[in-house]
């Protein structure tokens, strides 16, 4: 662990006026597990807003960036970027939530706003860089920001979403990662009726994807190594199931999607399901393996295919997320765990225990 990845900011709010001291759960290093914590949240800016979170997702991502495996974590960190809460206060010229709204909080809090992408509603890949929920730096001061894991959190309006409270609601916490990351590129590429979808992996992202596919009208066609999920993805709007270790199915499915969706998050050979795009098809990868992918390069070029990357959405796609998911009563299927077993469902997520996302109950934090 180098000084560069060690925040150096002092948790003392009695010398930064109009802190709050918020109880959370952090890891120290890439080895240690996650334990109590007392983090100070910032006074509250014109703009801002201070929500009191009710539930928080378990990502995937949490445990890359706890345990250091993105080479870019600032610890102390303090995970957690699906959060859903209850506004508590506003800044004295915030005009878009009130106290007592329900609000959603996601990966990121603030990015440059003038680039030209970020103008665009494309905030995720604003050019000087979008400044993450957790283990990044404030734009203003610097500090090191921190996630979910927690009792409340301090963001400007601008990065702050409405929820609606016609769904349940620790439902809704996983959307604003696991639910957005598969709704955006959905979108992008105008997956719809008349498409044939690959969704690779049933896990967190996979299960969203399932599900959003469907309701958009595709054909969609589950893509696992486990047997045993074929009930559930059926039951989550596959219309097919394919076990990839089954060379007789794979070879079955060659060129046979326009699309497909990678959603897993460890090492696996991605060249196995470029074979089965057709003809000008794109599979779009939103897992985030923490190593180098391998890809053959005539696999591309022999079908004119495309290997393609997508992240989060812009704060507008978010919030066209969310209305579309209130609208279609979608929400993500979850495990509601207690703060204190944060480190049980990591060693769960790693041997794919979970179906399919562990949402954090805040109450059990004091």
């Amino acid at each position: 662990m180098t000084d560069s990845n060690v925040a150096t900011h002092a948790h003392d709010p009695a010398s930064s006026p109009g802190r709050t001291v918020t109880p959370a759960y952090a890891a120290h290093s890439p080895t240690s597990p996650l334990a109590p914590f007392q983090i100070d949240r910032r006074a509250l800016r014109p703009h801002d807003v201070r929500v009191e979170i009710l539930y928080c997702g378990v990502c995937h991502s949490d445990i890359h960036m706890a345990r250091n495996e993105w080479k870019e974590t600032i610890y102390p960190v303090v995970p957690g970027h699906e959060m859903v809460g209850r506004v508590s206060s506003v800044g004295g010229e915030a005009r878009k939530f009130r106290p007592g709204d329900l609000v959603g909080v996601g990966v990121m809090v603030d990015s440059c706003r003038k680039c030209v992408n970020c103008k665009k509603g494309l905030e995720q890949y604003c050019k000087v860089g979008m400044v993450g929920t957790y283990s990044s730096h404030d734009l203003i001061n610097g500090d090191i920001t921190y996630g979910g894991y927690s009792k409340q959190i301090v963001v400007d309006e601008n990065y702050v979403l409405r929820v609606s409270d016609k769904l349940p609601i620790p439902g809704v916490a996983p959307l604003l990662c696991a639910g957005i990351t598969t709704y955006s590129p959905l979108r992008h590429w105008k997956i719809g009726k008349g498409h044939k979808l690959g969704v690779v992996g049933l896990g967190g992202l996979g299960h969203m994807a399932l599900k959003f596919a469907a309701s958009f009208g595709a054909e969609v066609t589950m893509l696992s190594t486990s047997a045993d999920k074929e009930a559930d993805a059926r039951r989550l709007g596959a219309h097919k199931f394919a076990l990839t270790s089954d060379p007789a199915q794979m070879k079955a499915l060659s060129k046979y999607f326009d699309f497909i969706i990678d959603t897993v998050s460890a090492k696996h050979d991605y060249n196995a399901y470029l074979s089965l795009l057709d003809t000008d098809g794109v599979m779009i990868c939103v897992g985030a393996p923490p190593t180098p992918a391998e890809v053959a390069i005539f696999t591309l070029g022999g079908g004119r295919r495309s290997l393609a990357g997508s992240s989060i959405g812009g704060i507008a796609e978010t919030q066209e997320m969310l209305d579309y998911c209130a609208k279609h009563g979608i929400t993500a299927d979850i495990e509601m765990i207690d703060i204190k077993d944060i480190n049980k469902a990591y060693e769960r997520i790693m041997k794919a225990d979970v179906r399919y996302r562990f949402v954090i109950d805040m109450a059990s934090l004091s």
